[in-house]
């Protein structure tokens, strides 16, 4: 038996064509020089890759045929199985409309899982609401996320019956009702330490004419997280300033009664943003803290009611005087619902505008400080608050006189409240709540005045007994009702019944 012939080589086939090639065209031209190594050389090379391509495309194709010959085997096994079905009777549903094969259903199902996940990806069907990094639950969703684009958002609104009874004819109101902010978060993870954050608030349903009464769209906060060590951690961006409990956390089921503490509004000037930079972090379990350098007040808009004017918010703000805005807090891990904590705003507030006065044009540099304690306590449906806030205002005798009323030289506030959810006690099992609370509020925005200056018989030292319910018949919606008696130096002032709903997505 006679051996078998060795199959030849892709090479040796190239080198024997590239000979005969050559050779061919000698024998055509024989004038024409013979060709050197480095020109045969070439040529294998070429005729190498344009073997290597062809055997790749013929893989390509084989692959595609053996794939078109199981997507043909199983069309014929899902139309053998249809065609060996129980047939439908006449007159049936089936015999009107021709059934879906069975890789068709499996099409429709994977198009509808692909679509759902995609959804998912901007708003899980079922969300975990939990304050982070000092943001308030609904705010906090694009932490949650692996990457990508979040969405959320939050808004309230009220109806308010004044009671003017025994009120100076001055210093009564009309009853209002109002969509008092409706709000859109839209965060993006662009990976596992980079976080953008966004806040946008459209006010009073309306951009009316600009002002805030009538009506605004404003950028509550836009930042940027780089989130490097749960021990530091930097911000940058307009930033909410960390103090007191609403000004960070203000969305409508984390607080009792339908408007904000008016100590939270007035002496911490709830929602207070200024543009800056600065670090936050988890120090030991239960310990955090954030501490920021931002630009400062603008004392041009303070007024009888206190700093509240001054805050910049970031829109074209002036920056000739910074600030530095801190807070710490602890919860021990040993009690859980206790929270102790701290916090200050300190800074320079004259960025550099002259004011007029009788002395001549003055330019002064406003120093102005606020300090802050508070405590909260939830324990098996018990809720407490406290809270209590100083401020002192630099040069208030000059923003008086040029301003023409009075800047008061220092201001306080403080208020506690308590509040139970009876509901377990009513409907065992449910996951409703139901809450009555009370509230006791007294703020001072002329604590002390300077030389020659009034305090307008006590108009501003305020004192606001408060009692409501608060009820949250799923996680994301609560309706409230409250009662507010308002009394001040000068006499009652107008009390307050206020009903309303608010709602977090």
């Amino acid at each position: 038996m006679s051996e078998p012939t060795a199959k030849p080589s892709p090479l040796r086939t190239a080198l024997s064509t590239a000979l005969l090639s050559y050779g061919l065209a000698g024998a055509a031209n024989a004038a024409q020089k013979l060709p050197t190594v480095e020109d045969l050389w070439k040529v294998i090379q070429q005729q190498q890759q344009e073997i290597e391509a062809l055997k790749t495309k013929l893989g390509q194709t084989e692959t595609v045929q053996k794939e078109v010959k199981q997507e043909v085997q199983d069309l014929k096994t899902a139309n053998k199985a249809e065609a060996t079905a129980e047939p439908e009777k006449p007159g049936g549903a089936a015999s009107k409309k021709k059934a879906k094969s069975e890789s068709e259903r499996k099409t429709d199902i994977l198009a509808a899982e692909v679509e759902k996940l995609k959804t998912s990806l901007i708003i899980p069907e079922k969300r975990e609401y939990k304050s982070m990094y000092g943001m308030a639950p609904a705010a906090s969703q694009v932490y949650m996320n692996k990457r990508g684009l979040s969405l959320g958002g939050y808004g309230e609104f009220f109806y308010t019956n004044f009671q003017n009874d025994g009120v100076k004819k001055s210093l009564q109101e009309k009853n209002t009702a109002d969509m008092a902010r409706l709000v859109i978060y839209a965060g993006y993870k662009f990976n596992d330490w980079i976080v953008l954050n966004n806040e946008i608030e459209f006010e009073h349903a309306s951009t009316g004419e600009g002002s805030e009464e009538k009506g605004e769209v404003s950028v509550e906060f836009s930042y940027l997280d780089f989130l490097f060590d749960p021990r530091v951690n930097a911000r940058t961006g307009l930033m909410l300033v960390p103090m007191g409990f609403i000004n960070e956390i203000h969305e409508p089921l984390f607080f009792h009664g339908n408007r904000r503490p008016a100590v939270e509004q007035l002496i911490i000037p709830t929602t207070w943003r200024e543009m800056g930079v600065g670090v936050h972090g988890e120090i030991v379990p239960g310990l955090v803290y954030r501490a920021y350098g931002v630009n400062g007040l603008n004392a041009e808009g303070f007024d009888s009611l206190g700093i509240r004017e001054g805050r910049q918010g970031g829109s074209q703000a002036l920056a000739e005087n910074l600030a530095f805005t801190g807070r710490v807090d602890y919860m021990p891990p040993e009690l859980p619902g206790l929270m102790i904590g701290a916090s200050t705003f300190l800074g320079d507030a004259g960025q550099g505008n002259v004011y007029m006065t009788a002395a001549g044009p003055q330019k002064p540099n406003v120093f102005t400080q606020l300090y802050e304690g508070h405590l909260q306590w939830h324990y098996r449906g018990f809720e407490f608050r406290a809270l209590g806030a100083w401020g002192g205002v630099g040069d208030a005798a000059i923003l008086s006189e040029a301003k023409g009323e009075t800047v008061g030289s220092s201001n306080y506030g403080w208020y506690v409240e308590g509040a139970y959810d009876v509901l377990p006690w009513l409907w065992q099992g449910t996951t409703q709540y139901l809450a009555p609370f009370v509230r006791y509020q007294r703020y001072n925005t002329l604590a002390t005045v300077p030389d020659g200056f009034t305090d307008y018989d006590g108009l501003y030292d305020q004192r606001i007994y408060q009692a409501g319910l608060t009820y949250k018949p799923i996680t994301n919606i609560v309706i409230k009702a409250d009662y507010q008696n308002i009394s001040s130096g000068a006499g009652q002032l107008p009390g307050q019944f206020n009903l309303g709903v608010g709602f977090i997505y």
